[in-house]
């Protein structure tokens, strides 16, 4: 079986399971390239199938879209990239991706309890941030910004 070098729009949206309208927005975000056709129909190197999955993943657990760009910038355009290649890229998310674990986790654990900014008006604040004394540390959830647990916050100091 032949398979072609390139794919069209149409075959790299059904492919990769992205519509057509946000192709053209990775490309006219600089995330992915095509090249024309003497027709002016794109065309997309076959790896431009594993670009569109690592923009997808990335956009799914947060990671910003220049941020994709800028790490895409860096694979080789001349070659297929290697898992090393993905694995050197993927690295520099590494402590952000386990930063929002750790955020998400806390949520989880904690959000029955307080939010831990203070401001809820529920019976358990009293006991989990009496007199607001989490309010002087700043505005916003401090117990899920800063990590602040029930044993290590001393909410009886002013």
């Amino acid at each position: 079986m032949n398979v072609p070098a390139e794919l069209s729009v149409g075959e790299l949206s059904a492919r990769s399971g992205v519509s057509v309208s946000a192709l053209h927005f990775y490309e006219r975000q600089g995330l992915i390239v095509s090249r024309r056709t003497e027709g002016n129909q794109r065309r997309y190197r076959r790896d431009t199938l594993r670009r569109v999955a690592l923009i997808r993943i990335a956009q799914r657990v947060g990671i910003p879209l220049a941020e994709v760009g800028t790490a895409l910038a860096e694979l080789p355009e001349s070659r297929n990239p290697t898992r090393q290649d993905w694995e050197r890229m993927s690295m520099r998310w590494r402590a952000r991706l386990d930063a929002r674990i750790r955020q998400l986790e806390q949520l989880r654990d904690r959000f029955t309890d307080c939010v831990g900014c203070g401001c809820l008006s529920i019976d358990r604040c009293l006991l989990a941030n009496p007199d607001d004394a989490l309010g002087r540390l700043g505005s916003g959830p401090r117990r899920l910004l800063e990590g602040i647990g029930e044993a290590d916050a001393d909410l009886t100091e002013p």
